[in-house]
């Protein structure tokens, strides 16, 4: 797949792609005669693993630990699983926190359906 194709898939930026091929995010993509970038399944897993854990939050550093770690092969497996368990934490403490907004939300909105119901009927 080209990046256009991947970012399209994906919903992320050409440039973000690039950006995390440079940093190591995913492995340096194969590169057709031309030096177009063409990437296989197995560059797609690690791109839709990328978004995924940046869409719950995860810093772009803690995944540049987790991808040298995973790199470095299985006798890094439980600094990987501790790395996930820390991020996993503080993910489920965001959720918490969103959680609370959206009582507080509907609180306030049942408060103004009442006070705009009130209003409305002086009308």
């Amino acid at each position: 797949m080209t990046i256009a194709e991947v970012s399209r898939k994906y919903g992320v930026s050409a440039d973000t792609l690039r950006y995390y091929e440079r940093i190591g995010l995913i492995p340096p993509v194969h590169r057709t005669a031309g030096g177009i970038r063409d990437y296989n399944e197995e560059d797609c897993k690690w791109v839709e693993f990328c978004k995924c854990m940046r869409g719950a939050g995860l810093t772009i550093e803690a995944l540049i630990e987790y991808v040298a770690l995973f790199q470095q092969g299985d006798s890094t497996c439980k600094a990987r699983m501790e790395l996930l368990e820390e991020q996993r934490r503080l993910l489920k403490e965001r959720i918490a926190d969103m959680e609370d907004t959206l009582r507080r939300l509907d609180k306030k909105i049942a408060y103004y359906s009442g006070q705009c119901a009130s209003c409305c009927e002086k009308k």
